[in-house]
């Protein structure tokens, strides 16, 4: 037996900060979003932008499916609830773009935190799962935080705190029948299906008034951007919950909110209300504790 050293092995890259590389890919996305929303709010309003993100996110998914060879995967088996999420996914995505042009963006983050919570109560509807004290308990602080970032008041109130907030209930209802279709259909089944039916939808929208305005050379790039950042977050989330529990990934994402809140300051000239931050530290822990205490009670 020889008693040269054997060499070590090479570590394997761990799965938590492979997880975490995602969802930094994902907040990366959505903050493109939302600054490449803005910069063409002035030349489409929120259907020709929807429209247009679903076409440009169709022929990506297309080409990436066709090289991956998952286009198989694309079934016509739960129509239904396909409509369902992409009418639900389709009215929350514009009303966040419609509040991203006329309130602070850290705002609209800090609102679209509230998803989840919203999830937590309709959940019993859609998935028969029991709302339990602890989830109702979860979804009441998180109601509290998003007092503290709205403020309501007849002076504070507006359209744009309306629409963040019922675009977290929007969003809240897609998670909630994305999970379902997950029991049955491949990522790129509801990708494909996602853009198909919202840019019928938009087609249908945008054109309503006979006036579909067309991208030029200055907001084509920002339209791709925006086509790109829906599709990858999609896709960030879902590796990182593959690699890393949801106790481990959803931290991450509450990044989001400083790196767009700075985004805001420099870009934009919008000013860091820290009552938001407030909020939206209580709208997240509300998350984070349900989940810890759901991962707790599977253990």
């Amino acid at each position: 037996m020889s008693d040269a050293p054997h060499p070590l092995p090479t570590p394997r890259f761990d799965d938590t900060a492979r997880a975490a590389l995602w969802m930094i890919g994902l907040i990366c996305s959505f903050s493109a979003m939302a600054v490449a929303g803005r910069e063409v709010s002035f030349a489409f309003d929120t259907f020709e932008i929807m429209m247009y993100r679903s076409v440009f996110g169709l022929l990506i998914v297309i080409v990436v499916a066709t090289l991956m060879g998952t286009a198989s995967q694309i079934t016509l088996r739960s129509p239904g609830t396909h409509v369902i999420r992409n009418v639900a996914h389709f009215a929350g995505q514009n009303l966040w773009f419609y509040a991203i042009t006329v309130i602070p963006l850290a705002q609209v983050f800090a609102l679209e935190f509230t998803a989840p919570l919203w999830a937590l109560l309709l959940a019993p509807l859609v998935l028969g799962e029991r709302l339990t004290s602890r989830r109702a308990l979860a979804a009441l602080v998180g109601f509290i935080g998003i007092l503290i970032v709205t403020r309501p008041s007849p002076d504070t109130l507006s359209w744009g705190l309306g629409a963040a907030a019922t675009a977290g209930i929007g969003f809240a209802v897609t998670a909630i029948f994305t999970r379902k279709l997950t029991r049955t259909e491949s990522l790129t089944c509801i990708l494909f299906w996602m853009t198909v039916i919202q840019a019928a939808f938009g087609v249908i929208c945008a054109g309503i008034d006979g006036d579909i305005a067309l991208p030029d050379l200055v907001s084509l790039p920002w339209l791709v951007v925006i086509a790109l950042g829906g599709l990858f977050a999609h896709f960030c989330l879902t590796k990182a919950l593959s690699l890393a529990p949801a106790t481990v990934v959803m931290p991450v994402d509450f990044a989001r909110l400083p790196i767009i809140a700075v985004i805001g300051m420099l870009f934009y000239g919008e000013s860091l209300d820290m009552l938001v931050f407030v909020g939206a530290g209580i709208i997240f822990a509300a998350n984070y504790a349900n989940i810890l205490l759901e991962t707790r009670k599977k253990r």
